[in-house]
């Protein structure tokens, strides 16, 4: 039986649902059944509509990506949860979906799973690595097992080296993913669904 994968993000303007596609992909190259989820948009319409870049990729994965429910949290056997930093922390969006997960992280059903974190920020120093590690705390909550990508890689060194997880610098622009950041992100997911065929097994 295939190792169960879900990707779960959200993403404002592109970035983090690249690099989610990305992460899906390479899991799906492990041999994992995966499934590719976004967590519900709760902004205000008025606030989305004030940035075109927003408003853009709201409008073109309303309909292409399913939306998240904690049933695909509990139907997995690892997951993968992508965010763009907010002031170093993931977004509310995010953070309203988690919320939605004490049922299941009050039963145990989301522990012994592997678990695996991605973002994106407008800049480098943005906030990348403390919004992955913020998801290391979650995790840690859920009695998850934590796979990050650290350093056994050298492709990992191209896109920047980070060792908590992917992620990219969006210069405010959108879809700003580099080949080898997006590569870095299929590893990731090639590395947690063989992490998670091993916890399983």
């Amino acid at each position: 039986m295939p190792t169960k994968i879900a990707v779960i993000y959200y993403s404002s303007t592109g970035n983090v649902h690249q690099l989610a596609a990305a992460v899906a992909e390479g899991a799906a190259s492990a041999g994992a059944e995966v499934r590719l989820r976004r967590v519900a948009e709760t902004a205000p319409a008025g606030a989305i509509a004030s940035n075109p870049l927003w408003q853009a990729h709201v409008d073109a994965t309303a309909g292409e990506v399913e939306e998240a429910t904690p049933a695909d949290m509990e139907w997995a056997d690892g997951y993968a949860l992508g965010s763009p930093t907010r002031f170093g922390t993931p977004a509310a969006q995010m953070k309203q979906f988690i919320d939605t997960l004490g049922g299941l992280w009050f039963t145990g059903k989301l522990a012994n799973k592997g678990a695996t974190a991605f973002t994106s920020a407008q800049n480098t120093h943005g906030g990348n690595e403390s919004t992955i590690l913020t998801f290391f705390n979650i995790f840690s909550h859920f009695g998850a097992v934590i796979v990050p990508p650290g350093y056994t890689d050298p492709l990992l060194f191209a896109a920047g080296g980070n060792p908590y997880g992917s992620s990219t610098a969006s210069g405010g622009q959108s879809a700003t993913a580099s080949e080898a950041e997006l590569e870095a992100a299929r590893y990731q997911g090639r590395r947690l669904a063989e992490m998670t065929a091993k916890i399983v097994a």
